[in-house]
C-alpha cells in the first residue's frame, strides 16, 4: 500500500507540479514576474479543493449504510480508472508538447487579464488534484487498510515530486520526461486493475453486480493476505487471496488491451509535400 500510494503522489504531484514550474518560468523568463501573485492563489484554490473532495469522499461513505458505501465506493473505483486511464494515454502524448501548450494559454490568459491567469492556474493543477482525489481514495479503499501508510506513502510521493520538480526548474537534473511518464504508466495500469477489480466485488458486495460468491479462485490457504508476500502484492497490484470471476476476468482484460495499447508506439506524422519540398532545396 506504501508503494502504490507514493507512486500516485510521486505521478500525479509531478504532473501539477511541472505545470505550476511550466507557468512560473515562463513569466519569469519574459520578465512578467507582477502575473505571478495570480498564480498562486489559482494553485492554492486547486489544492485546497482536491483536499476537500477527498474530506468529502471519505466522510461521506462513512455516514452511508454498508450496501450504499460498497455502491459508491466501486463506481468511485470505476470513475477513477477512467480517471488514470485517460490521465496515462494523455501525458504518454502531451509528454513532448505540455511546456509549449501551458506557455500558449498563458500568453493568452495575460492579454485578458488578472482573473484570467487565476483560472488558467487553478484549472491547470485542479484537474490533477481531483483525479488524485479520487484514485488515492479509491486505491486505499481497494487496499482496506486502517492505517496510515497510505497517507504516508502519498505524502513522500508529493514531497519527491514536488522536490524533483524544483530540482529542473533550476537545471539541477535532467532526465527523459517521455521515459519516466511511461515507466510509471506501466506501473499504474496494474494498480488501476487492481482498482477496477475491487470496484467490480464492491458492486458485487452491494448486490448491484451478480456472481459475489462465484470464485476464479481462493488462495486464503496458499497466499493470504496477512503474509508478508500477499500483503505486499495487496499493496502493488491490489491482490485479494478471494477473488470473484468477474473481477479475475475484469483484471486480465483491462491489462491484456490498456498495457499493449499503452506501449504501442507511437505513428510518426510524415512531413507536409511542401514541407518535405523545401528541406530538399
Amino acid at each position: 500500500m506504501l508503494f502504490s500510494s507514493a507512486l500516485i503522489g510521486l505521478r500525479e504531484g509531478l504532473e501539477a507540479a511541472l505545470v505550476v514550474s511550466i507557468l512560473v518560468a515562463f513569466l519569469v523568463k519574459t520578465e512578467r514576474r507582477h502575473a505571478l501573485r495570480w498564480v498562486w492563489p489559482g494553485v492554492g484554490a486547486a489544492v485546497l479543493l482536491s483536499v476537500a473532495v477527498g474530506a468529502i469522499l471519505t466522510y461521506t461513505t462513512a455516514q452511508l449504510s454498508f450496501e450504499h458505501q460498497e455502491l459508491l465506493g466501486g463506481s468511485l473505483s470505476i470513475v477513477a480508472v477512467v480517471f488514470v486511464t485517460a490521465m496515462i494515454f494523455w501525458m504518454r502524448k502531451a509528454a513532448k508538447s505540455i511546456a509549449a501548450e501551458l506557455r500558449g494559454k498563458m500568453d493568452d490568459a495575460l492579454n485578458v487579464g488578472p482573473a484570467a491567469v487565476l483560472l488558467l492556474s487553478f484549472l491547470a493543477v485542479g484537474r490533477e488534484g481531483l483525479e488524485t482525489a479520487v484514485f488515492f481514495y479509491s486505491t486505499v479503499q481497494a487496499a482496506q487498510s486502517d492505517t496510515v501508510q497510505p497517507l504516508i506513502g502519498f505524502a513522500i510521493g508529493i514531497a519527491a515530486a514536488v522536490v524533483l520538480a524544483w530540482l529542473l526548474y533550476r537545471g539541477a537534473v535532467r532526465f527523459n520526461l517521455t521515459k519516466f511518464f511511461t515507466i510509471t504508466g506501466v506501473l499504474l495500469v496494474f494498480v488501476a486493475a487492481g482498482v477496477l477489480g475491487y470496484g467490480l466485488h464492491d458492486l458485487q458486495e452491494a448486490a448491484f453486480l451478480p456472481g459475489i460468491d462465484t470464485l476464479a479462485f481462493d488462495a486464503s490457504a496458499t497466499l493470504p493476505e496477512t503474509s508478508w508476500y500477499g500483503a505486499l502484492l495487496k499493496g502493488i497490484f491490489n491482490y485479494s487471496q478471494q477473488t470473484t470471476v468477474l473481477q479475475a476476468i475484469a483484471w486480465v482484460a483491462y491489462v491484456a488491451v490498456v498495457l499493449p495499447l499503452f506501449l504501442k508506439p507511437s505513428k510518426k506524422t510524415a512531413p507536409a509535400p511542401a514541407a518535405a519540398a523545401a528541406s530538399k532545396e
